[in-house]
């Protein structure tokens, strides 16, 4: 299906994800510090999310969206980062290019569903200043010494003939009136904790996840589960070691790698995962344990939770299948833990003040094939790359992103953000 066709197809349904609203779309209904952010404006960032098939609320998804725009851009700005007119539009038509589309019938094609050329515009824009920001902030933080790559290509050689992991968390909220404190205190943790006796005392002084109690000590997983972000992180350490601070949706966690096992069965990579969340209001209150208790009792499957579902508001109950790299990291870690059909409610929302009853469906698992030559285009087998740098450039990825994961929490964390109810 040819990108306009989908388009159209969705134009109605984008119409209906639209709230009516008897005030001006153009009045203010958010401001970050100073900058304002109109109806209008996350209106027509929902109506792009639809057609990009985000996931989620897309009016709340925009809405955080916009407000994390106007964070990156500020931040940017005050370092001179300020992508020219050329360069967004480069940007512009390399996104549309992900489509097979040049950005003049990109731009034609979201037009179809109402999406003004400003949108994507200001969409490409935002994404451009801030991985310019973060590469020149991070970038030198971020580099990957020789040592790593030869510990992760071990690992990874490993991880191709069965390898597990035995792992400890420590994880505490990255969002509320204690973001700042939290983040300080995560990277402070991050740098001192040595011995598995002390992160286990640290993870049941300060941590916020369900393993507390345990010293955060979680049981083994096989590599291939583990969280994309964070099997990047684990790959680099020897056992006692800990991550940097990464970020888990709402929360931001620090991870120990107390045991690696070779195993004899194969841990083919998770490429998707297929998961149903419920809302459900009290967050870790005993009235909204009794409610997960209850649909834990009663419904054995994903398929049965369509029952239960029938009572709840539409955006309180959720099916995906998402590519596992994008999704949300505490959840994603949830998951890892679990085999087809078993619970989680160890998620929260909203500060905690509602409960993720999370159930997993199934997991897409990378089925290995022969490896065949990719040929140029005289049929002439193509030299392979360099594994080394290869991986190199993977790791650097992912540790520039967890560092922009944390200082846009700590950014929004110190902002003043105000909504017009």
């Amino acid at each position: 299906m040819t990108l306009t066709r989908f388009v159209t197809s969705l134009f109605f349904f984008a119409l209906a994800a639209m709230p009516a609203s008897a005030q001006s779309p153009f009045e203010t209904v958010i401001t970050v510090n100073d900058a304002a952010i109109t109806q209008y404006e996350i209106d027509q960032r929902a109506r792009l999310l639809v057609l990009l098939r985000a996931p989620g609320n897309l009016q709340e998804v925009a809405r955080d969206g916009l407000i994390e725009d106007r964070l990156r851009i500020s931040e940017a700005r005050r370092a001179g980062v300020n992508p020219t007119p050329e360069e967004v539009e480069a940007g512009m038509a390399e996104f549309a290019g992900r489509a097979n589309l040049s950005a003049e019938q990109f731009i034609a094609a979201i037009a179809q569903s109402g999406v003004d050329v400003e949108t994507f515009r200001d969409f490409v824009s935002a994404g451009l200043s801030w991985r310019t920001f973060v590469q020149g902030r991070f970038g030198p933080r971020s580099q990957v010494s020789d040592a790593e790559v030869d510990r992760a290509l071990s690992q990874n050689s490993l991880s191709r003939g069965g390898v597990r992991v035995l792992l400890s968390e420590l994880i505490v909220p990255a969002q509320g009136p204690d973001a700042e404190r939290n983040q300080a205190l995560i990277q402070r943790l991050s740098d001192t904790l040595r011995t598995e006796a002390a992160f286990a005392a640290a993870a049941r002084r300060y941590s916020a996840s369900g393993s507390r109690g345990r010293g955060g000590r979680l049981e083994w997983l096989p590599i291939g589960q583990v969280p994309p972000a964070l099997r990047a992180a684990v790959l680099v350490l020897e056992p006692g070691e800990v991550t940097d601070p990464i970020t888990l949706g709402p929360g931001v966690g620090i991870f120990q790698l107390r045991a690696l096992e070779e195993t004899e069965a194969e841990t083919p990579d998770t490429l998707a995962l297929e998961y149903v969340s419920i809302l459900i209001p009290g967050g870790q209150s005993e009235a909204a344990r009794a409610r997960a208790l209850d649909l834990q009792d009663n419904y054995d499957t994903c398929d049965d939770l369509y029952k239960p579902a029938q009572s709840l508001p539409a955006e309180n109950f959720e099916r995906v299948v998402l590519p596992a790299a994008e999704v949300p990291g505490d959840v994603a870690l949830e998951l890892a833990k679990l085999d087809d059909n078993e619970v989680s409610t160890a998620v929260t929302r909203q500060d905690g003040a509602v409960m993720v009853y999370l159930m997993l469906c199934g997991r897409t698992i990378e089925v290995p094939e022969p490896d065949a030559p990719e040929l140029d285009e005289n049929g002439e087998p193509v030299p392979a790359a360099d594994p080394r740098e290869q991986l190199r450039r993977q790791l650097f990825s992912q540790r520039l992103a967890s560092y922009a994961d944390s200082f846009l929490e700590e950014l929004r964390a110190d902002a003043i953000i105000t909504t017009r109810q």
